[in-house]
């Protein structure tokens, strides 16, 4: 037998993974690379893989484990189970060498010395040999035990984790990689434990989990222990941090959610239990688990360790760490790291789009979550409460169903491989649901809270995770068209290709298409779905008198300073993650544009919105920004805006004034903008003003003189030329970019535009539906093009072949 069974982390590095296995290896590189750079890692030691295969050996297991292998059938879920149960059995029953046991102790002892303890509290993690590759994670395929206390305990905890080798999903995934079963060896980590019991804990990605996007670290926490994050029994907090504001030393996080934090797992006072679960009070659930302090230093430390793999590797190597914050000391630790094993594996350069195609009128949504992936399925509902030790509960489960469950554990990945899709009660996007759906394709809507209730056995759901981070059940079947295309490079092109976004819910994927920015980000949608509370509401809470209106700003604004305070950092916190997606590409952000029956429709709006005949026409644009009613709102989007640009430093955002009919109505919006400031020219800021009404076209000249560039909205600029409403059904047929007078329009103001050295483009509707109308504005020599995401790719293809239509044009005339 062997008797080189303990090494100590310090002394781990990445070559010995055959020996420690991949966690471990991991964890002693950072351990001797990454702390000098000040990556604070708990101290331990391995156990490894010798200790596993003398195990085996000494109690005569390993042609007895083969043969119970070789006889699953794993297109069957009980002969699985069987097996499973079978093989752990005869571990758990198994009696450690002498040697073996002699050694483990004698580390812990010592390592119990360095904190003056007797016995100290330890975390026991298992590290397969098959484990954190980097293509494929394996992540929680083997059992963790915390806080363990004493020789006794940890011998048995050790055993456990040899066992925990042959749980039914760990054989499950290693068959569906193709990795010898009796070949991977289990190397432990006894680590220090960090008294996350008083702290918190949770897990970090160096990039955004559903889309792939690279520049961005995704925190999840929660106080205490961090098992129920994984578990998905509560809903995390969420940190969302630009890299790039991050290297630069600017304020980095685009993005705060608060999760459902009502219990946390701490150490139990009990000798037969480890851990326990107690309730959170109410105040501790609306705060935030980390400080903005220590979200900027946990994620400095996430990007120096994926910086680190990187370079070991010599190719980008995002990473999936585990962190723990201790109580006693206030101190962050790394727990864990690993290779991220999904979107770091995508090689090709292709993107599928799903557009529904189920009219809005025919669709009945039954519930919304948190989406995990950007896909869509659909089947009959198969609801499990649990998963027993004798099988599956009381009936099968078919391939192509949609699973629904309270959440799930690692123990239901055989059957999460089967199905079309995955609704969960409870969870959030680093769950182990969420995890192993991502792994295996397969759409997932996690945190529905009522799933199980109110969903029945059999129905058919379609799954929607393609429509933004927000996951949408259907009843029924929902047609899609999917769409699939080759990233094709927009270089060369005279006109550059920009993007209308509605929503920073969907930036981070449309950020990855080969567009030059943002045309249009609409802020009205940042308000309405981020802010949700009217600005002059915030600003003058005592005007709203009606209870219900009440309790809902209170609890929207529950842990912030103030109203002002309120809609500034969610307005902020909107624009900045659209600005960091596509940074350092320009984002062309509209001032919000609400009529004022939609502010009414913002929580508290009824109290300061006028009942106009006319929405459309009337106080909207401009004319709110300088009014004395409205002028202290704009005001906070001013702030908003600042923040983003200089405090984050996403210079790359530049503003647009909508519905703006006269020039003096311009020069009174510039200064107040300056008095936020926002003035034109200082911090490269550019300042555009939307063309969609015939004053534009034909003043463009006065215009032109106090702006930086024009962007034609042909929406409002067809309906105001022809004198239409485009929302009535009695005149829709009139309705039409491509009518003379509109070309007109346009013509002449790209000719002016030109003459004045200033920048025009189009973010109107046209382009996106009509080939033919880009072909128009593209022969005018148009600047840029505005499109929906959805039409890119054609957009792209059509200005490709006109602008080499008019090159060959120029060299038959030369």
């Amino acid at each position: 037998m062997a008797t080189n069974y303990i090494v100590p982390l310090s002394s781990v590095r990445l070559q010995d993974i055959g020996k420690v296995g991949g966690k471990n290896a991991s964890l002693g590189e950072m351990y001797g690379n990454l702390e000098q750079l000040g990556v604070q890692i708990p101290s331990g030691f391995a156990i490894t893989i010798d200790g596993y295969f003398d195990f085996l050996r000494f109690n005569g297991l390993q042609t007895t484990i083969q043969h119970i292998i070789d006889q699953i059938d794993h297109e069957d879920l009980d002969s699985l189970r069987r097996a499973g149960s079978q093989i752990r059995l005869l571990v758990n029953n198994g009696r450690f060498p002498k040697a073996l046991s002699d050694h483990i102790i004698t580390a812990y002892e010592s390592l119990s010395g360095e904190f003056g303890e007797q016995f100290t509290d330890v975390a026991v993690r298992s590290s397969a040999t098959a484990e954190d590759l980097p293509d494929a994670s394996f992540a929680g395929q083997q059992e963790t035990f915390l806080n363990v206390r004493g020789p006794a305990l940890l011998m048995d905890a050790v055993r456990n984790c040899f066992a925990s080798l042959f749980t039914d999903r760990a054989i499950s995934y290693r068959n569906r990689f193709n990795y010898d079963q009796c070949a991977v060896g289990l190397s432990i980590c006894i680590q220090k434990m960090v008294r996350s019991d008083l702290g918190a804990a949770g897990v970090s990605f160096s990039l955004d989990t559903e889309s792939g996007f690279a520049d961005t670290i995704l925190i999840s926490g929660a106080y205490g222990l961090g098992e129920l994050i994984v578990q998905g029994a509560i809903a995390p907090d969420e940190f969302l941090v630009s890299k790039q504001a991050l290297d630069r030393g600017f304020y980095p996080i685009v993005e705060k959610k608060l999760g459902q934090k009502d219990k946390m797992m701490v150490y139990s006072e009990r000798s037969d239990e480890r851990v326990k679960i107690i309730p959170i009070d109410k105040l501790s659930q609306h705060k935030f688990c980390l400080t903005d302090e220590q979200v900027i230093e946990l994620a400095a430390w996430v990007r120096k360790i994926e910086q680190y793999y990187s370079s070991l590797h010599k190719r980008w190597t995002p990473v999936d760490v585990e962190w723990a914050l201790d109580g006693t000391n206030n101190q962050l630790y790394i727990v864990q790291a690993r290779p991220e094993t999904v979107h770091s594996n995508k090689k090709e350069k292709t993107v599928t789009t799903y557009k529904r195609l189920t009219k809005e009128e025919e669709l009945v949504c039954l519930l919304k979550g948190i989406a995990v992936g950007n896909n869509q399925g659909a089947g009959k509902v198969n609801i499990f409460y649990s998963m027993n030790k004798h099988g599956l509960d009381v009936h099968e489960f078919n391939e192509g169903d949609v699973l629904v469950t309270d959440m799930t554990d690692p123990d239901w990945e055989p059957i999460m491989k089967k199905a079309a899709a995955i609704i969960t009660n409870k969870g959030g996007r680093t769950c182990h649901a969420a995890i192993v759906a991502r792994e295996l394709g397969v759409p997932a809507v996690v945190g529905c809270k009522i799933a199980t209730d109110l969903l029945s056995q059999g129905q058919e759901v379609t799954v929607s995770c393609c429509e933004g981070e927000t996951g949408i059940v259907y009843e029924g079947t929902v047609d899609f068209l999917e769409e699939s295309y080759s990233f094709e490079s927009i270089e060369g092109l005279k006109t550059q290709l920009l993007l209308n976004i509605a929503s920073p819910e969907t930036c981070l994927s449309y950020a990855q298409l080969p567009s030059m920015g943002v045309g249009l980000a609409r802020q009205e949608f940042i308000v309405n779905n981020y802010v949700k509370i009217h600005p002059l509401a915030l600003l003058n809470e005592t005007v709203v008198t009606d209870a219900g209106t009440r309790k809902q700003m209170e609890e929207l604004t529950q842990g912030f300073q103030s109203g002002s305070d309120y809609f500034v950092q969610k307005l902020r916190f909107g624009i900045g993650k659209i600005a960091c997606a596509f940074y350092p590409r320009p984002v062309i952000l509209r001032f919000s544009d609400f009529k004022s029956n939609e502010y009414a429709n913002l929580v508290g709006g009824a109290n300061f919105e006028p009942k106009e005949e006319n929405p459309m026409m009337g106080w909207r644009g401009a004319s709110r920004y300088y009014s004395s009613e409205f002028r202290a709102a704009f005001g906070l989007e001013c702030e908003a805006i600042r923040f983003v640009r200089e405090e984050m430093g996403f210079t790359n955002i530049k503003v647009m004034v909508p519905f703006c009919r006269t020039p003096q109505e311009l020069q009174k919006v510039l200064e107040i903008m300056k008095e936020h400031g926002l003035e034109r020219g200082e911090k490269e800021l550019e300042i555009y003003v939307m063309a969609e009404l015939p004053s534009n076209i034909w003043l463009a000249e006065d215009f032109a003189a106090l702006i930086d560039g024009f962007s034609i909205g042909s929406n409002d600029l067809t309906q105001l030329t022809l004198g239409l409403d485009r929302d009535s059904g009695l005149v829709a047929h009139l309705y039409d970019e491509r009518n003379p007078a509109v070309k007109a329009s346009i013509r002449h103001l790209i000719n002016i535009a030109k003459s004045k050295g200033v920048k025009v483009g189009i973010c109107g509707q046209g382009p996106s539906d009509f080939a033919d109308f880009s072909a128009f504005l593209v022969d005018l020599g148009i600047d840029s093009i505005s499109v929906t995401p959805d039409a890119l790719f054609r957009t792209t293809q059509t200005v490709r072949q006109i602008e080499a239509k008019q090159s060959n044009s120029l060299l038959l005339h030369a």
